[in-house]
Protein backbone atom coordinates (compact mmCIF):
# COMPACT_ATOMS: atom_id res chain seq x y z
CA UNK A 1 0.00 0.00 0.00
CA UNK A 2 0.90 3.48 -0.61
CA UNK A 3 0.55 4.64 3.06
CA UNK A 4 1.66 7.79 2.58
CA UNK A 5 -0.69 9.31 0.50
CA UNK A 6 -3.88 8.23 3.03
CA UNK A 7 -1.79 9.95 5.73
CA UNK A 8 -2.63 13.16 7.51
CA UNK A 9 0.55 14.22 9.20
CA UNK A 10 -0.20 15.43 12.34
CA UNK A 11 1.10 18.19 15.66
CA UNK A 12 -1.91 19.54 17.59
CA UNK A 13 0.36 19.40 20.55
CA UNK A 14 -0.67 22.17 22.78
CA UNK A 15 3.42 22.98 23.96
CA UNK A 16 6.56 21.08 22.32
CA UNK A 17 9.61 21.91 20.42
CA UNK A 18 9.10 25.57 18.61
CA UNK A 19 10.60 24.15 15.55
CA UNK A 20 8.19 21.19 15.22
CA UNK A 21 5.75 22.96 13.06
CA UNK A 22 8.73 23.12 10.28
CA UNK A 23 9.78 20.05 11.45
CA UNK A 24 6.31 18.54 10.35
CA UNK A 25 6.27 20.38 7.03
CA UNK A 26 9.66 18.95 5.82
CA UNK A 27 8.66 15.03 6.40
CA UNK A 28 5.37 15.71 5.45
CA UNK A 29 7.17 17.03 1.43
CA UNK A 30 9.68 14.28 2.22
CA UNK A 31 7.47 11.36 2.81
CA UNK A 32 4.60 12.66 0.23
CA UNK A 33 1.92 12.87 3.10
CA UNK A 34 -1.25 13.90 1.98
CA UNK A 35 -1.81 16.59 4.35
CA UNK A 36 -0.27 18.04 7.37
CA UNK A 37 -3.10 18.95 10.01
CA UNK A 38 -1.96 21.59 12.47
CA UNK A 39 -3.73 23.79 15.26
CA UNK A 40 -5.13 27.16 13.59
CA UNK A 41 -2.33 29.46 14.94
CA UNK A 42 0.08 27.26 13.12
CA UNK A 43 -2.19 27.45 9.86
CA UNK A 44 -0.18 30.31 7.80
CA UNK A 45 3.13 28.90 8.88
CA UNK A 46 2.04 25.59 7.26
CA UNK A 47 0.84 27.92 4.02
CA UNK A 48 4.20 29.40 3.44
CA UNK A 49 6.38 26.54 3.80
CA UNK A 50 4.14 24.32 1.50
CA UNK A 51 3.25 26.60 -1.19
CA UNK A 52 5.16 24.81 -3.86
CA UNK A 53 4.41 21.31 -2.72
CA UNK A 54 1.78 18.86 -3.20
CA UNK A 55 1.11 18.74 0.62
CA UNK A 56 -2.24 19.60 1.90
CA UNK A 57 -2.73 22.21 5.18
CA UNK A 58 -5.46 20.80 7.42
CA UNK A 59 -6.76 22.30 10.58
CA UNK A 60 -9.00 21.69 13.30
CA UNK A 61 -12.25 23.73 13.83
CA UNK A 62 -14.22 23.85 17.16
CA UNK A 63 -11.58 21.44 18.35
CA UNK A 64 -11.28 19.40 21.03
CA UNK A 65 -14.59 19.58 22.28
CA UNK A 66 -16.80 21.06 19.76
CA UNK A 67 -18.97 23.02 22.29
CA UNK A 68 -18.12 26.58 20.84
CA UNK A 69 -21.20 28.13 19.45
CA UNK A 70 -22.13 28.14 15.54
CA UNK A 71 -21.21 31.45 14.99
CA UNK A 72 -17.25 31.10 16.37
CA UNK A 73 -17.27 27.75 14.76
CA UNK A 74 -18.29 29.89 11.23
CA UNK A 75 -16.19 32.28 11.84
CA UNK A 76 -12.89 30.28 12.71
CA UNK A 77 -13.52 28.21 9.68
CA UNK A 78 -13.80 31.03 7.14
CA UNK A 79 -10.84 32.85 8.99
CA UNK A 80 -8.59 29.72 8.26
CA UNK A 81 -9.91 29.09 4.68
CA UNK A 82 -8.89 32.89 4.42
CA UNK A 83 -5.44 32.16 5.54
CA UNK A 84 -4.79 29.41 3.55
CA UNK A 85 -5.90 25.90 4.47
CA UNK A 86 -7.01 23.71 2.67
CA UNK A 87 -9.11 20.80 4.17
CA UNK A 88 -11.11 21.52 7.81
CA UNK A 89 -12.11 19.10 10.20
CA UNK A 90 -14.73 20.47 12.27
CA UNK A 91 -15.60 18.71 15.88
CA UNK A 92 -19.06 17.74 16.25
CA UNK A 93 -21.43 18.85 19.30
CA UNK A 94 -21.69 15.48 20.96
CA UNK A 95 -24.33 17.02 23.31
CA UNK A 96 -25.98 18.74 21.08
CA UNK A 97 -25.85 15.53 18.98
CA UNK A 98 -27.25 13.52 21.32
CA UNK A 99 -29.96 15.73 22.88
CA UNK A 100 -31.24 17.85 19.66
CA UNK A 101 -30.23 16.08 16.79
CA UNK A 102 -31.96 19.04 14.49
CA UNK A 103 -30.15 21.61 15.88
CA UNK A 104 -26.84 20.09 15.44
CA UNK A 105 -27.94 19.28 11.89
CA UNK A 106 -28.61 23.02 11.44
CA UNK A 107 -24.50 23.50 12.97
CA UNK A 108 -23.06 21.46 10.70
CA UNK A 109 -24.88 23.27 7.24
CA UNK A 110 -24.71 26.05 8.54
CA UNK A 111 -20.84 25.44 8.32
CA UNK A 112 -20.41 23.71 5.43
CA UNK A 113 -23.05 26.27 3.69
CA UNK A 114 -20.29 29.59 4.92
CA UNK A 115 -17.33 27.04 3.79
CA UNK A 116 -18.79 26.19 0.48
CA UNK A 117 -19.54 30.15 -0.69
CA UNK A 118 -16.30 30.86 0.60
CA UNK A 119 -14.15 28.42 -1.00
CA UNK A 120 -15.93 25.65 -2.97
CA UNK A 121 -12.53 23.35 -2.80
CA UNK A 122 -12.53 22.68 0.26
CA UNK A 123 -12.77 19.39 1.76
CA UNK A 124 -14.79 19.17 5.05
CA UNK A 125 -14.58 16.60 7.70
CA UNK A 126 -16.57 16.12 10.66
CA UNK A 127 -15.17 14.68 13.41
CA UNK A 128 -17.92 12.74 15.50
CA UNK A 129 -15.83 11.45 18.63
CA UNK A 130 -16.59 8.17 18.75
CA UNK A 131 -15.68 7.09 22.11
CA UNK A 132 -18.38 9.37 23.60
CA UNK A 133 -21.44 7.59 21.25
CA UNK A 134 -23.27 4.30 20.78
CA UNK A 135 -23.43 2.49 17.60
CA UNK A 136 -27.10 4.33 17.15
CA UNK A 137 -25.67 7.54 17.14
CA UNK A 138 -22.53 7.14 15.68
CA UNK A 139 -25.04 6.29 12.57
CA UNK A 140 -26.96 9.39 13.39
CA UNK A 141 -23.72 11.63 12.94
CA UNK A 142 -22.94 9.72 9.84
CA UNK A 143 -26.09 10.55 8.73
CA UNK A 144 -26.29 13.99 9.49
CA UNK A 145 -22.86 14.53 8.11
CA UNK A 146 -23.97 13.37 4.81
CA UNK A 147 -27.20 15.16 5.05
CA UNK A 148 -25.24 18.52 5.39
CA UNK A 149 -22.88 17.54 2.55
CA UNK A 150 -19.36 16.77 4.66
CA UNK A 151 -16.88 14.93 2.11
CA UNK A 152 -15.66 12.92 5.40
CA UNK A 153 -16.60 11.47 8.87
CA UNK A 154 -13.38 11.08 11.11
CA UNK A 155 -13.39 9.20 13.97
CA UNK A 156 -11.67 10.92 16.76
CA UNK A 157 -9.53 13.94 18.22
CA UNK A 158 -7.48 11.97 19.04
CA UNK A 159 -8.19 13.79 22.65
CA UNK A 160 -10.58 11.68 24.15
CA UNK A 161 -10.25 8.10 26.33
CA UNK A 162 -9.63 6.33 23.06
CA UNK A 163 -9.17 6.43 19.30
CA UNK A 164 -10.12 4.97 16.08
CA UNK A 165 -10.79 1.21 16.26
CA UNK A 166 -11.76 -1.02 12.84
CA UNK A 167 -15.34 -1.30 14.32
CA UNK A 168 -16.68 2.14 14.59
CA UNK A 169 -14.27 2.72 10.92
CA UNK A 170 -16.31 -0.55 9.25
CA UNK A 171 -19.73 1.48 10.82
CA UNK A 172 -18.98 4.74 9.41
CA UNK A 173 -18.03 3.19 5.99
CA UNK A 174 -21.40 0.93 5.97
CA UNK A 175 -23.23 4.13 6.55
CA UNK A 176 -21.77 6.49 4.14
CA UNK A 177 -21.11 4.47 1.57
CA UNK A 178 -18.32 4.25 -1.17
CA UNK A 179 -18.52 7.56 -2.17
CA UNK A 180 -17.91 9.91 0.88
CA UNK A 181 -15.16 9.88 2.88
CA UNK A 182 -13.85 8.18 6.21
CA UNK A 183 -11.01 9.21 8.67
CA UNK A 184 -9.45 7.16 10.79
CA UNK A 185 -7.60 9.01 13.67
CA UNK A 186 -6.16 8.46 17.46
CA UNK A 187 -4.03 5.35 18.46
CA UNK A 188 -2.90 4.59 14.77
CA UNK A 189 0.95 4.50 15.48
CA UNK A 190 2.03 1.31 13.23
CA UNK A 191 2.09 -0.01 10.13
CA UNK A 192 -0.28 -2.92 10.82
CA UNK A 193 -2.46 -0.20 12.87
CA UNK A 194 -2.61 1.53 9.29
CA UNK A 195 -3.10 -1.28 7.09
CA UNK A 196 -6.19 -2.50 9.81
CA UNK A 197 -7.37 0.52 9.02
CA UNK A 198 -7.40 1.12 5.60
CA UNK A 199 -9.05 -2.40 5.19
CA UNK A 200 -11.54 -1.64 7.58
CA UNK A 201 -12.80 1.34 5.10
CA UNK A 202 -10.48 3.83 5.91
CA UNK A 203 -9.66 6.53 2.88
CA UNK A 204 -7.71 8.92 5.17
CA UNK A 205 -5.56 8.16 8.57
CA UNK A 206 -5.11 11.34 10.67
CA UNK A 207 -1.36 9.85 12.24
CA UNK A 208 1.20 12.02 14.32
CA UNK A 209 3.36 8.46 14.18
CA UNK A 210 3.48 8.76 10.52
CA UNK A 211 7.16 8.69 10.44
CA UNK A 212 7.24 5.01 12.29
CA UNK A 213 4.45 4.02 9.90
CA UNK A 214 5.81 4.86 7.07
CA UNK A 215 9.77 4.10 7.86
Amino acid sequence: MELAKYIDHTFLNPAGDENAVKKLCREAKKYGFCSVCVNPAEVPLAVKLLKKSDVKVCTVIGFPLGQNSTEIKVAEALDMLEKGADELDFVINVRLLKYDPEACFDELDACVGACRAANPKAELKLIIECCYLSDDEKVLACVLAKRAGFDFVKTSTGFGPSGATEDDVKLMRKVVGKKMGVKAAGGIRTRDDAEKMINAGASRLGCSASIAICG
